[in-house]
């Protein structure tokens, strides 16, 4: 048994790095944090938009983690420049915390311009305001 367990120990210490640093590339992640308590909003869908033509096709969506992020947004396909946009569906969000909101979605558009970069888009986020920037 105990083989086993030092075994299994030793098999994910080589497995997790990997994985880590598979999430660490990820050209897209976002982060929520409520203004009025200073906490994150874990479980907010997410989903990520590319402009083509007068109209937006879905690439993905996930839902914000316990820290009210989402590390790894971009699809597992080849990363590519141009107008994308992300829209938090913060309705369902400020329901399940008993409080209204003048947002229920808020759709952020953003330019990718460079593919060797990190996009960060954060969202300060109150029942009847937010903010957003680029962030790092």
């Amino acid at each position: 048994m105990k083989k086993y367990l030092i075994a299994a120990a030793l098999a994910a210490s080589f497995c997790v790095p990997s994985m880590v640093m598979a999430a660490g590339k990820n050209l897209l992640s976002v982060h929520i944090l409520d203004q009025q308590t200073g906490k994150p909003a874990p479980g907010v869908v997410v989903t990520l938009e590319q402009k083509q033509g007068e109209g937006w096709k879905k690439l993905n969506s996930a839902k914000t983690d316990n820290d009210g992020r989402i590390k790894g947004l971009w699809p597992e396909q080849p990363e590519t420049t141009g107008d994308f946009r992300v829209v938090f569906k913060t309705g369902d969000w400020f329901a399940s915390q008993n409080a209204g909101t003048f947002f229920p979605e808020i759709p952020v558009e953003f330019h990718i311009s460079n593919t060797d970069e990190h996009y960060h888009v954060p969202l300060l986020l109150s029942q009847y305001g937010y903010s957003t920037y680029r962030g790092s």
